[in-house]
């Protein structure tokens, strides 16, 4: 049975359908067919203890955190338990959803460590040329690596419309999982995000937490990011970086009726 959650919601609406799955025996054939069947762009499969799964029409994904969103959001629903222990490509962590009222959770988790560099040269004129973009970029790793690309301002954001050929030869290139294109902060801490992921099947994804976890460990700063206006699903992500390094990452959630 596949249960749909709606992940990282802004203002009780919009957020990105993610494919929730019980632990059966599938090949990874089967496993990549569950997003499309599902009408959204990743499935997360959830086994009794506590081992999650992900993947893209593409594969197998080491992490994915809207994904763990809608997982912690569904495992509460099921259990009334706000705590989880989750395993994840072999990493043990605690995550929580809690109940917020009218259907929705909130929920958030420590994606692990992440580590950021700055791109090489040939990376970001590559970058450049298909997206455009400002000063300050990183390479930042937290599963695999993808590029944070600052951009100015929400208009030059909205109208970028990328070659996702070309943009999938560079990625793959370079062995990225895909560019975070992102405003740069106001004083709250709002900004906006678009994330383009070609080489995993997804063009552009409507909210990506792992990402924006890696943006806020860049900042050292507690965001809240505006994701999926282009897709006509708005979403938005929080993240808030710690004193001791980490992020704590999340969103709310809703289940499918």
């Amino acid at each position: 049975m596949i249960t749909v959650v709606r992940a990282c919601l802004r203002d009780g609406a919009g957020g990105s359908p993610t494919a929730v799955l019980d632990e059966s025996p599938m090949s990874d054939e089967e496993r990549r067919a569950v997003p499309g069947r599902a009408g959204a762009s990743h499935a997360v499969f959830v086994a009794p203890d506590g081992g999650v799964r992900f993947f893209t029409a593409e594969g197998e994904l080491p992490a994915c955190g809207h994904g763990t969103v809608a997982a912690l959001a569904l495992l509460t629903h099921r259990t009334g338990r706000s705590e989880h222990l989750l395993r994840v490509s072999g990493r043990t962590f605690w995550g929580r959803a809690i109940p917020i009222g009218g259907g929705l959770f909130d929920a958030a988790f420590d994606p692990g460590a992440i580590t950021t560099r700055p791109p090489d040269e040939s990376e970001i004129v590559e970058m450049r040329k298909v997206l455009g973009g400002a000063p300050g970029a990183c390479i930042a790793t937290l599963g695999r690596p993808r590029m944070l690309l600052p951009i100015a301002g929400r208009e030059a954001l909205a109208r970028l419309t990328p070659d996702l050929e070309r943009l999938r030869a560079a990625t793959d290139r370079f062995g990225l999982l895909g560019c975070y294109v992102y405003t740069v902060p106001d004083a709250g801490g709002r900004a906006a995000a678009r994330m383009f992921a070609p080489s995993i099947g997804v063009p552009e994804d409507i909210a990506n937490a792992n990402s924006t976890a890696c943006l806020a460990a860049h900042l050292g700063a507690d965001l809240r990011v505006d994701m999926g206006d282009s897709l006509g699903s708005p979403a938005t992500v929080t993240a808030s970086a710690r004193s001791d390094g980490s992020v704590l990452v999340g969103g709310i959630a809703a289940l499918t009726d």
